[in-house]
């Protein structure tokens, strides 16, 4: 990992531990979740935002100003909103996004909850993502929630990231290793 990574992830770690606990003691980390996925969609969404963050030319108190505004107008909690103005006077902003992916390990760990990134060559339907939840669960012994991506060049199949574990069934993989084997061959 690189150091300015590493700093950040640690960084992330720190607020990210006192969010949680202060959520968690005062019952609020539905909410909590809530302000993570809120705050995670406005990341995706703002190249601006994203660049605002990172950006040393704001001084605190407009980084401040910014951040208590994008609170307000998006109407997180307190818990949320206290963190975030500590994370602007201390400008530490620019590791918002770790935060927020931090937050949502230790809430799913909380919930007994696992992240399965699913990359289908198609869309999947309720149906289909709702088996592969619930076999997922059957074989992890955890809820399962799936974060599902699209790649068409996968021509068929699935890939199936759940922690370090890695299931592909694609047909791009099993061609591929089909040409491998016939270059051995011939």
């Amino acid at each position: 990992m690189s150091e300015p990574a590493s700093i950040s992830s640690g960084i992330a770690q720190r607020y990210a531990t006192a969010v949680f606990d202060l959520a968690k003691e005062t019952g609020a980390l539905a909410a909590l979740e809530a302000d993570v996925d809120a705050l995670d969609g406005a990341l995706g969404a703002s190249d601006e935002l994203r660049a605002m963050l990172t950006s040393p030319v704001y001084s605190r108190e407009d980084m401040g100003k910014a951040i208590t505004a994008l609170a307000d107008k998006m109407a997180l909690s307190p818990v949320m909103r206290g963190a975030l103005g500590m994370m602007a006077q201390n400008r530490r902003l620019f590791a918002l996004q770790s935060l927020c992916a931090t937050l949502r390990r230790m809430i799913a760990d909380e919930k007994g909850e696992v992240t399965a990134d699913v990359t289908s060559a198609t869309v999947l339907t309720k149906a289909q993502a709702d088996q592969l939840a619930a076999t997922l669960k059957a074989r992890i012994g955890k809820t399962v929630k799936l974060n599902v991506a699209v790649d068409e060049s996968l021509i068929g199949g699935l890939i199936v990231k759940v922690g370090s574990k890695m299931i592909d069934t694609s047909i791009r993989s099993r061609l591929a290793a089909l040409q491998n084997t016939m270059k051995e061959v011939g």
